[in-house]
Parts: C-alpha cells; structure tokens; sequence
C-alpha cells in the first residue's frame, strides 16, 4: 500500500507539471498524432477495399470458370460446355428457364473523373437474359434495363462516380465501339457496382469471341447443394472447369492487394514511428533533466526507484494516448467514407471502394501511440531512477 501511494504521489506531481513544459510536450504529441493519422489512412485503404471485394458475391451462387483460371479474365468456355453446365442439379430453375447466366469479361479503356487524361481498365461484362435474376441483391437506380441485341449498357454506380460518360443518355467510347448508357444499376456496394453490363451475345460480336463465354454464374436452389453441383460437373468428362463459392472467389480476389497495402502502410508507419519515438524520448529527457533535483528529493525522502519510472512512464503514456486520440479523430474525419478507385492486381481491373476508418483500426492507431509513447518515456525514467542523490540535489 505504501509503494501505491508514492507511485500515485509522485504521478500526480508529473502530471501537473505538463503544461510547464507544453512546448515539449506539444513536439511529442504532434509527431505520434502524425504517424497514426498516416498508419490508421494506410490501413483504412486495405479495409475498405476488402469491404468491398469480400462483401461481394453470395454463398447460394456457383462460378464456373476454366479449369486452372484464377481470375475470369483468364478463362474460357465454349458454348458446348455451357449447354452442359446449365443441366447439372443444383440449378435453380423457373419454368422452363434456367436461372444461369453464361458471361462474357473484357477490359475497356475509360478516362477517370478525377484525372481526365488517364485512362483506366474498367471492366465490362457480357451477361445473358437471366443474368439480373442470378443476381437478386441487383436493382436499377436510374434509367432502364439495357434491350439485348443492341449496343446498350447498364453501368455501376461506382463506375457511375469514378469514370466519365457514365451518366444515363452518355455513350461510352472506346476504340472503334460505342456503347450508350441507358441505366445505372447497385449491387449491394459489391465489386459489381465498377462494372459496364451489355448483352453477352453482343459483346461477343463485338470481340470476335465466336460462341465462347468466360464464366458461367449459377444461382442455387439452396447453399446446401453446392457440392452436388459442383461434384456432377468435376465427375463429368464433358467439361473441364473449376468451381467456386461466388463469395469465395471474391473473397481470393482481395488478398493480394489488401496484403501489399498493409505491408506498406505497417512499413511506413515503422520507419515513422521511430522519429516519433525519438520524439518522445527528448522529451522525457527534458521532463527529467527539469526535475532532477525534485525527483532526488523523493528519492532522499525515501520513495523508491520504482515509483519514479513509474511517474515517468505515466506521463509518456499520457502524451502518447493524447497523440493517438488526435491522429484516429483527424483519420476519421478525414478520410473515412472517402471515394476512390484503385487497380485489383488479380484482375488487372479498377475497383470503386471507400476508405473504411473501422473501430478495430482506430484501437490499433491507439495501441501503437500508447507503444510508441512506453517506447520513448522507458530509458528516460530508467535515467530518472539511476540519478545520484547527492549531486542531483546539488544542481541549481
């Protein structure tokens, strides 16, 4: 009970003295809030783009791609396969019409609303008639559906936000082709909404596919049947394809740059985190030099070594914890909900997302304050505790 009560006396005592030394302390406080403003940003890039990439897709639908095609862009179907495909059981059927849509996938060079004279790979699918009904969380927002047959599209409305001619009554160019915009549909904020939709047999045309597709999406009677439609087509000798969960391919498609984003965005705010903690320890170093003969005094009165670390450790922490509040409240303000849009190095395609200032980020870019706050307050309050008494009480 005793050491408690030297340790919370001689805290107090640190605490209350902040604002003597706020120029200081300010420089620490700065620097810390600095560093998780660009470590919480970084990593809110990563969460939202796998927000949007993983919350895509649904486990009652199946995507059927080539066998050994990673991505659809990669993959290959011949009309004949799709014939067989449609027939497996697990299919959803209504009537007489199969609820599958046989699609095609290709990039087209649009120019972005954010700088005009740089093109980016916007994807563009190809879809049959039954391709809105596979899809029910689908609805138009704007506009009408697109007539198969013709040159109309529907386009996302994260390709709607991102890239340019992609409002209702626009025509879309690109090379030789137009497309003109007749709906704006949304997709649940899923990866679907950066896409362009066209009639599949058009699109088809227009790239000299022939009969082929690139993917086949299949909604199930239930999630239960998955491996029943998958099995009837890995047994069937007829077809040569992989199949996946919707969501699950999806899901894959995110690793790869949420990956790369969050090691860049830990590997600067390392390298950034050690001048902030160089920060913090001249700071303690000045608190302690400035109290040298205070801190002898409670040592000679008989307050041990313990408690001054302690003290010493309660203000780096404190100006630690101050700096991580301000840099998660500017990171918040600042970034969360902001719209962009970013290349998907699995597809080669643009992904529309927003940055995602998560809860669980927010405690981190405390966490790492507070750490980086212990960090530069240890070897000063060691120093503290060290100091002689009788030449410490002797300086003026």
């Amino acid at each position: 009970m005793r050491w408690l009560r030297q340790t919370a006396a001689v805290m107090l005592v640190n605490l209350r003295t902040i604002p003597a030394r706020l120029g200081s302390s300010a420089v620490a406080i700065i620097g810390i809030a600095g560093v998780v403003v660009v470590f919480v940003s970084l990593l809110s890039i990563a969460a939202g783009f796998r927000a949007v990439v993983q919350g895509s897709g649904s486990p009652g639908r199946a995507l059927v791609m080539r066998v050994g095609a990673e991505t659809e862009l990669t993959s290959g179907i011949d009309g004949v396969e799709v014939r067989i495909i449609k027939e497996a059981p697990g299919i959803r059927r209504d009537g007489t019409t199969t609820l599958a849509s046989a699609e095609l996938y290709v990039i087209i060079d649009v120019p972005k609303k954010s700088t005009p004279d740089t093109t980016a790979n916007v994807p563009m699918r190809g879809i049959e008639p039954a391709g809105m009904r596979v899809r029910e969380e689908v609805s138009l927002v704007q506009g009408r559906m697109f007539r198969f047959g013709t040159d109309e599209v529907i386009v996302g409305r994260a390709a709607n936000r991102e890239f340019v001619d992609m409002d209702v009554g626009d025509t879309i160019v690109s090379g030789q082709n137009r497309w003109h915009v007749v709906g704006i549909f949304e997709a649940d904020g899923g990866a679907a909404e950066t896409e362009i939709w066209s009639d599949a047999r058009t699109l088809q045309s227009v790239y000299r596919r022939g009969n082929s597709y690139q993917s086949l999406l299949a909604l199930l009677d239930s999630p239960e049947l998955y491996m029943t439609f998958r099995d009837w087509l890995m047994a069937n000798p007829q077809v040569h394809v992989t199949v996946h969960r919707e969501n699950e391919y999806y899901a894959g498609q995110s690793e790869l740059m949420t990956g790369l984003i969050n090691t860049i965005g830990f590997g600067i705010a390392s390298l950034m985190g050690v001048g902030a903690v160089f920060g913090a320890i001249l700071t303690m170093y000045t608190a302690v030099a400035a109290r040298t003969r205070e801190i002898a005094t409670l040592r000679a009165l008989g307050f041990n070594a313990t408690s001054v670390i302690v003290s010493v450790l309660s203000e780096s922490l404190l100006l630690g914890a101050i700096g991580g509040l301000i840099g998660c409240g500017c990171a918040y303000l600042a970034f969360n909900g902001h719209q962009t849009s970013t290349m998907n190095f699995q597809t080669f395609t643009q992904v529309a997302f927003a940055f995602r200032v998560t809860p669980q980020l927010l405690a981190m870019g405390l966490f790492y304050a507070m750490a980086m706050g212990f960090i530069g307050g240890l070897l000063p309050a060691i120093r503290a505790a060290r100091l002689p008494i009788p030449s410490a009480l002797r300086e003026l």
